[in-house]
């Protein structure tokens, strides 16, 4: 009987007994309650490095790693909204209308100015109650711009002749509908009406054109105290694809204006590159006009003034002669310099040394004098290397 309690190879019960004791099954529990954690809890344990594989040689990988939500923070993706958010993470980088751009101070005097000429010229254009309002004026790349501009519209393409670039000008529905209305003859206190989803007649594209021919006279004009400049107007487009007159990611100017005719009206935008500015740019930069970058006008014309009655000293050099040093330090008290000076030489006079004319010497009286024949010319000085 004894020799049955003993366990044989084939008993299953001896291959039980055999696996790991009680002291490894702890080892395992503590290792799965150290590896359980909260989702949100970050601490410093979290960034540690692995020490074994550091301690190996091996390179030390961290065990933090960002969660589902972490991602799509990041990312900018809403995730009640299943899309996309355009205002946070890198979405909002990458979704960026507004550009970093050079400041214009002057650029703010210029279109103040064109408010008020417009305000004038349109009301004697259209022959009612108009008012022009600036709204804003802002810095956006070129291609989102024109793949923001609510359609149908039509855009006006300009040509700045003295500087060789383009601008675009953009009539919003409302105001076309509008400037129609007026022009027709439309009854006052009633909306102009919108007709969408046809195609404008050419009787809407011509009275359209004779108000953007106005607003270029007063482009010009407002622009007139700075540069000189004439907006040419070149073609009308309804599509913005065709209205292309810089690379979609060039900065560009947009001026927003809001004309208001009684209960009428719409939004007009005024669209030039960068580069269209580019000629008059040092002018733009000016804080107030006439400002001349630290020179004062008042200063230049006094020192101008004050050059033309300062008193200057002339040298008449009758003759030159080189001579060794040796034989200078050998002059002494009765010794001669012969020069082949004559009374028919020409003399030279100089200003602080600065060789200015040729003279013939005379006499005046009990006076020596010259007699200026010739004016030398500057010499042009040698550019050192």
């Amino acid at each position: 009987m004894a020799g049955a309690d003993e366990p044989t190879d084939d008993d299953p019960t001896a291959s039980r007994e055999q696996s790991p004791g009680p002291e490894n099954g702890h080892a395992r529990a503590d290792d799965g309650e150290a590896g359980v954690g909260e989702a949100g809890d970050t601490s410093a344990a979290d960034f540690a490095f692995d020490a074994d594989a550091a301690a190996s040689g091996g390179h030390a990988a961290p065990r933090r790693v960002l969660n589902q939500d972490e991602i799509d923070s990041l990312l900018g993706f809403d995730e009640e909204m299943g899309l996309r958010s355009s205002s946070s993470g890198i979405q909002a980088i990458l979704t960026s209308t507004r550009v970093s751009s050079e400041r214009l101070p002057m650029l703010e005097v210029v279109f103040d100015r064109l408010v008020r000429l417009l305000s004038t010229s349109l009301r004697n254009f259209t022959s009612d109650n108009v008012e022009v309002s600036l709204e804003s004026i802002v810095s956006v790349r070129f291609g989102d711009y024109l793949n923001g501009i609510p359609l149908p519209a039509m855009l006006g393409v300009v040509k700045a002749l003295e500087w060789d670039n383009y601008g675009l000008i953009t009539v919003d529905s409302a105001l076309i509908y509008s400037i129609v209305d007026v022009l027709l003859g439309g009854r006052r206190g009633t909306a102009a009406m919108r007709i969408e989803g046809r195609p404008y007649t050419t009787i809407e594209r011509g009275l359209v054109e004779r108000m953007l021919q106005v607003v270029l006279v007063d482009l010009g004009n407002a622009f007139a105290p700075i540069s000189k400049v004439r907006f040419q107007f070149e073609r009308l487009e309804t599509n913005p694809r065709f209205a292309t007159i810089s690379r979609p990611s060039n900065v560009a100017i947009v001026v927003r204006l809001r004309i208001d005719m009684d209960d009428r009206g719409g939004r007009l935008d005024l669209t030039l590159p960068y580069a269209t500015l580019e000629p008059i740019r040092e002018l733009l930069l000016q804080m107030f006009m006439g400002e001349k970058f630290g020179r004062d006008a008042i200063w230049e014309s006094h020192l101008a003034q004050e050059v033309w009655s300062t008193e200057v000293s002339l040298t008449a050099v009758m003759g030159e002669i080189e001579l060794p040093l040796r034989d200078v330090f050998n002059l002494e008290v009765g010794s001669q310099i012969i020069f082949n000076t004559t009374h028919e030489s020409p003399i030279e006079m100089r200003c602080s040394g600065v060789p200015m004319y040729l003279a013939h010497l005379g006499r005046q009286g009990k006076q020596i004098a010259v007699q200026i024949q010739d004016r030398v010319e500057p010499k042009r000085r040698k550019p050192q290397l």
